[in-house]
């Protein structure tokens, strides 16, 4: 049985060229349990390969034929018709098995694009990280897949509990999920009606003005200047990634008084002005970001993208670190101003309009070459509070994994979890030089501004 595919997730797949690959990614690093065997990873690889359960969309495939590219759908699987081999791989890291190494290999499985003539989806279980410790890196394709949900499979696979064995791999899903009954879909003529309906207040809210107060902070779309982040790209990319203590972020989010998010847009914004006024390349006017929102209700687990977009100024034109974060705070209260007008059935048809722009520009070639929509985009996923395990052996941190386009080189997302703040910075290998400087440069803007806010250093430690 084959299900079209929706047009928010689609565009994804039109988006795809070799050398611009829309698959999203994840990198969880674990330590050993205490008592753990000498074979304790070929013992969970075995159990992995043993698992022959397949839950959507770990077991969808595009659909073949002459429509696939105007109307793409996806067929469902058999589990004898999926080669676990793979899509599941065991790898090891050479000597000395440091953060450069897992991120020199994972740079390299992230640069190239999922196979289509299969499910859309790799795992690869790395060992030999230094310090009793190994990796697993997840990626999926993002026309199935966004941010929160794919943490929440993720986060499905393990246990708060350290006993509990037995923990299932990523392509089972929760419980019971491959066995679900779907809904029934509504009448073709009901979701015409309601789509009509919600299409309005998309149109409205589209056009809308910004309200007087919001006027001198919104961010409008392709304004942004020109940087070294917005030209050509090519296929391999780079990976870094930074981990901050939480309270750190909390305790500059209270002293300012704004939010979590505005801290995470600040110390970017102060990394970004740090490393373009090294290259000579700072602009005048502010750089935008494009900032994704989940719009997925809580319990829901369905396949696709449930997202939508804001665009704020980060503001790297201010030097004042203080004033660049009350800056960003007013710039993104001010984006999120249209969605919080929208009822929830009009959100898609909104995003589509919004981004539309960009999806054409992306898909017929002239990326780098215009000005761009936005300069980067900077996503802030939520995660687990809680420690979590798989099998015993405690997930450390966890990252995401972004995509790139033309005109868009780099990509800074956070994940939050168990009291810490992860960064994972995806750029493109080529266009950037020095990338980790970029993910240096957030922790010294974090310490910029715990000192302008007169947060102790015995208390950020």
């Amino acid at each position: 049985m084959a299900t079209l595919i929706k047009p928010n997730d689609a565009a994804w797949l039109y988006m795809e060229k070799s050398e611009m690959p829309t698959h999203i990614g994840c990198l969880a690093i674990f330590s050993l349990p205490p008592d753990a065997p000498s074979d304790f990873l070929l013992q969970l690889a075995a159990r992995f390969r043993a698992t022959r359960i397949f839950a959507p969309p770990f077991n969808y495939r595009l659909q073949r034929g002459a429509l696939r590219r105007v109307l793409p759908a996806w067929e469902e699987l058999t589990a004898e018709q999926i080669d676990l081999d793979y899509h599941f791989r065991h790898s090891a890291l050479p000597q000395p098995g440091g953060e450069r190494e897992l991120g020199t290999l994972v740079s390299r499985l992230h640069s190239y694009p999922l196979d289509r003539r299969r499910p859309l989806w790799e795992v690869h279980l790395i060992e030999g990280l230094e310090n009793r410790r190994f990796a697993l890196y997840t990626k999926m394709h993002h026309s199935q897949v966004d941010g929160v949900g794919g943490a929440r499979l993720i986060q499905g696979t393990m246990s708060p509990d350290p006993d509990a064995r037995n923990c299932a791999p990523p392509w089972e899903g929760r419980k019971g999920d491959a066995r679900r009954e779907r809904p029934k879909a509504p009448p073709l003529r009901q979701i015409l009606r309601e789509q009509m309906d919600a299409l309005v207040p998309a149109v409205k809210t589209l056009v809308a003005k910004p309200a007087v107060e919001h006027l001198d902070e919104t961010a409008r779309p392709f304004v942004a200047p020109m940087t070294p982040f917005n030209g050509r790209i090519h296929g391999k990319r780079r990976f870094a990634t930074q981990n901050y203590e939480l309270d750190r972020i909390k305790r500059v989010a209270r002293a300012a008084g704004v939010t979590l998010n505005d801290v995470f847009m600040a110390l970017c914004s102060g990394s970004l002005r740090r490393y373009l006024g090294e290259l000579g390349q700072l602009p005048e006017a502010s750089l935008t970001a494009g900032m994704p929102v989940s719009v997925r209700p809580a319990g829901d687990e369905s396949v696709g993208n449930a997202i939508s977009f804001i665009l704020a100024q980060l503001h790297t034109e201010i030097a004042d670190p203080r004033e660049r974060l009350m800056a960003c705070h007013a710039s993104a209260q001010a984006a999120k101003q249209p969605l919080l007008q929208l009822p929830k059935a009009a959100i898609n048809h909104y995003t589509m309009m919004l981004m539309t722009p960009q999806m054409l520009q992306v898909s017929l070639g002239l990326g780098g070459y215009t000005r761009p929509m936005y300069n980067l985009i900077i996503s802030n996923v939520p995660g687990p509070a809680e420690t979590l395990y798989l099998n015993g052996a405690r997930l450390e941190q966890i990252y995401p994994i972004s995509l790139l386009f033309n005109g868009q080189a780099l990509n800074i997302s956070v994940v939050s979890y168990g009291g810490r703040f992860n960064l994972g910075f995806t750029g493109c290998r080529d266009s950037l030089p020095s990338m980790q400087k970029i993910a240096v440069y957030t922790g010294e803007a974090l310490e910029e501004l715990e000192r302008v806010l007169g947060i102790g250093a015995e208390k950020a430690a």
